[in-house]
């Protein structure tokens, strides 16, 4: 069977060193695997943030494995599945890490609980299981020595925990939604969707009032940063509305954060 490359998502960080004692697992098992670093900087214990990385990455991610470790709840009662799909398989903790990606990607045809000690590492404490379960299984998964079914039993498909991500919401003429994420420059991605300003009657090159919070400011909607010199709405690289200030950093200077609400209208939409 041709070997599979992995793709590894974590909040580890690169301080310590469990992102490298992963990789040695994986090539100790299975050194022709290539893993590729999709991010180790997730915020600590933030589930839903790893799980909107992950959505956003998979799109681009070559069809494979993706082993994904945001484990809060690391050594409790949750379990460690793999999801087997027509893309691939997704390994991780079941906490709702996995679960847009695997929606992404069409859904998974069989769940399983890595419950087969033959392909964990030998252990006394339980908590890291991203080096002692879920790296040995994307390894031999990736590798072709073993089947998702040699992993350990299936699984219900109603078990598996979701991740409920909030919907839009159209009302008289403004869309209202929410911060996504925020990435390193600044740059705050909503979940709302061209379509959505479509509907509201806004199109590019339009000014729309954006309401971020308690506070509302004029925006020209505009395709690239340098098209204007203030806040601006724009379509971002993975086709969501965006806000940007050109040159700045919009969650400093508009004071945004992950989860806040937002909304956008019309300058002639009715309040």
């Amino acid at each position: 069977m041709a070997t599979r490359p992995i793709s590894f998502l974590s909040d580890f960080g690169l301080e310590d060193e469990f992102v490298g004692v992963v990789h040695g697992v994986v090539a100790r098992i299975a050194p022709d695997i290539r893993v590729i670093d999709v991010t180790h900087d997730i915020a600590r214990g933030d589930v839903r943030a790893g799980a909107l990385a992950l959505l956003r990455a998979v799109q681009y991610l070559p069809n494979g494995v993706v082993m994904a470790v945001v484990d809060p709840g690391v050594g409790t009662g949750r379990k460690a599945i793999v999801a087997e799909t027509e893309w691939g398989h997704f390994v991780g903790p079941d906490n709702g890490l996995l679960a847009p990606a695997v929606a992404m990607v069409g859904g998974a045809q069989r769940f399983v609980s890595l419950e087969s000690e033959e392909f964990q590492l030998p252990r006394d404490g339980v908590t890291f299981d991203g080096r002692d379960v879920f790296a040995p299984a994307a390894a031999v998964l990736a590798s072709g020595e073993a089947a998702i079914g040699d992993l350990g039993p299936d699984l219900d498909p109603a078990s598996i925990t979701p991740m409920l991500l909030p919907l839009v919401d159209h009302d008289g003429g403004t869309v209202s939604g929410e911060v996504f994420w925020v990435d390193s420059f600044g740059n705050a991605q909503t979940n709302v969707t061209p379509e959505d300003l479509h509907l509201a009657g806004l199109q590019p090159g339009s000014t729309v009032v954006v309401r971020i919070g308690a506070a509302e400011h004029d925006m020209l909607w505009v395709k690239a940063y340098g098209d204007a010199p203030e806040a601006v709405v724009h379509i971002d690289s993975y086709g969501l509305i965006a806000i940007a200030v050109p040159g700045g950093r919009a969650d400093q200077e508009l004071n945004i954060s992950e989860g806040l609400s937002v909304a956008f209208r019309s300058p002639t939409a009715a309040e």
